[in-house]
Formats: structure tokens, C-alpha cells, sequence
């Protein structure tokens, strides 16, 4: 990367909290290795500040920047343009700058999607099950129903946010004729039915990092059948108790770096019209992908 200079492009991620994201250390290693000047940088905004923070960037003359919690609805209500999958969503985690408006993307759903098709699965005409309703859930049901997949069963806790996810599912499903439902996590033989017909099964919670190490939604490994794909978002710890089922059941799985990686790989596109050179930065930045 050349020396910062008055020509020098910024891009950058927005949220709170920041401080532990792989995102600069991606970024600013593909401005390198392509010889691009631009530089990434993270900046703390909470919900608070978030839309002056925002809009602070984009009277600066940034190009462009990811959007994290707490910022990603909010996002999408100040867009001028969403592409499908961010209206779908209603969520953006990619805004470009332009002619002084907001482009909205969601690029979490096209990380999973690159993720599948990198172990040979096309979900097109296929089920998949996800677990957890909240934004990383609705980035893949999305992308998962736009590109052709047959059904969808979502399952969660029952609660106040139920009905929300009901809603969302009837949506997406009057939008794109995928077949969508919600279902209670605590149903466990419908769980394992809708295990058995589903290609693939995607965990979109946070139970199997923090303080939830160590544990899984999906009781035990009889909820397996041969050639069902596991995925689980969640890329710290690298192998959660999940992942470390699916395995010791002989399954193909993939934490949650991948995903991580390819929706970084697109919005990097977003920003400056170039291919990150996305084996490279595997290599150095997400060897564990």
C-alpha cells in the first residue's frame, strides 16, 4: 500500500464494538498486496451516535464502510438505494457514498452462499435449516430463498421476538416463493425431521461462544443424517461444540470464517471496483477458513 497521502481513499467499518474485528487487517492487506491507496479503519459508534457518525464519513469523502451492530436497520432506513437482498433483510452491512447519498448492501448472505459452493453444495431446490432469527440468520435465509432454494425452517425460541420471525418468513416467501416457516428450537422430533430432509443446517446464534461455549442447540449427534452440511456462524471459538459433532460424525462443516471472508471479498468489490485477491488473504489473514 503507498504511503498515506491528500489522495489516499478511506474506507471503514462503523459500530460498537469494534476493537476485535478482522476486517482492517483484511482490507488494508488486499489495498496492499493490489497496490491500491486506500486505508481501512474502525471506528466505535454507539446506537447513540450512529447516524451522525455515519453521516460524519460521508461528508468526509469516504467511499464507503461496513456497517456492525448496533447500526444495521438503522442503515437501511437512511439508504437512498438497497439492492434486493437489504430490502429483503432490512439490513446493511455495506454503504457506499455516492453523489452524496447511501447505497445499501447486505453481503453476509453471498459469505454463506461462497461458503457452500467452496464444499460443492448448491442449495438450489434444496431445504435448509437455520437456527436463530436475529441478523445473521436473515442475511442467509435471504440469499439462500433469492438464489432458489425450496424451503426454509427457521427455528427459535418461543417469545416476544416470535411473531417478528414469523412475519419476516411470510415475507420472504410472498417475495420469493420459497416456502418459509419458524418453528420452536424447543420441538425436538420436529427438529430432527426437518433435519433429516434439509441439505444443509446453519447455526445464526451466539450458543457455542462466550459463555455459551461448550454447548449446542441441536442435543446430540442423532440428529445427523449422512451428507447433511453443518455451518455455524460463529468463528470464535473456531470449532464449536457443533462443529466438533458434525465432525466426529464424519460430516462436512465450516465455521463462520469463511463467510467472514467472502462477504469482506464483495464489499471490497463495492468499494474500490477491484477482485480481492481473496486466496491471499485467506492465507495470511484466515488461515482457519
Amino acid at each position: 500500500m503507498p504511503s498515506i497521502s491528500g489522495h489516499t481513499k478511506l474506507a471503514a467499518l462503523l459500530g460498537d464494538p469494534v476493537h476485535h474485528s478482522l476486517s482492517p487487517a483484511m482490507h488494508n492487506e488486499a489495498f496492499r498486496l493490489l497496490d491500491l491507496d486506500y486505508v481501512y479503519l474502525a471506528f466505535r459508534a454507539p446506537k447513540e451516535s450512529f447516524e451522525k457518525s455515519l453521516m460524519a464519513l460521508k461528508e468526509l469523502g469516504c467511499v464507503g464502510c461496513n456497517i456492525t451492530m448496533p447500526g444495521k436497520e438503522m442503515t437501511a432506513s437512511l439508504c437512498t438505494r438497497l439492492s434486493k437482498e437489504a430490502a429483503l433483510s432490512h439490513s446493511v452491512n455495506t454503504v457506499i457514498f455516492r453523489d452524496g447519498e447511501l447505497d445499501g448492501y447486505s453481503t453476509d448472505g453471498y459469505g454463506f452462499m461462497k461458503t457452500l459452493e467452496n464444499h460443492g453444495i448448491n442449495l438450489a431446490g434444496e431445504k435448509l435449516t437455520v437456527l436463530g432469527s436475529g441478523g445473521a440468520s436473515t442475511s442467509i435465509c435471504v440469499q439462500s430463498a433469492v438464489e432458489g432454494a425450496k424451503e426454509i425452517a427457521i427455528f427459535r425460541r418461543k417469545g416476544s421476538k416470535f411473531e417478528k420471525a414469523a412475519s419476516f418468513a411470510s415475507m420472504l416467501e410472498k417475495e420469493t416463493g420459497c416456502k418459509v416457516h419458524v418453528e420452536d428450537i424447543q420441538d425436538y422430533a420436529l427438529l430432527k425431521e426437518t433435519l433429516s430432509q434439509s441439505a444443509v443446517l446453519a447455526n445464526a446464534t451466539n450458543v457455542g461462544m462466550g459463555p455459551l461455549a461448550g454447548q449446542s442447540l441441536v442435543p446430540d449427534a442423532g440428529f445427523f443424517h449422512p451428507g447433511l452440511f453443518v455451518f455455524d456462524a460463529i468463528y470464535e471459538p473456531r470449532q464449536t461444540k457443533l462443529l466438533q459433532m458434525a465432525k466426529d460424525s464424519g460430516l462436512a462443516c465450516s465455521n463462520g470464517l469463511s463467510m467472514l471472508l467472502y462477504q469482506g471479498a464483495k464489499a471490497f468489490s463495492l468499494f474500490t471496483g477491484e477482485e480481492m485477491p481473496v486466496e491471499e488473504i485467506r492465507k495470511k489473514i484466515f488461515p482457519d477458513a
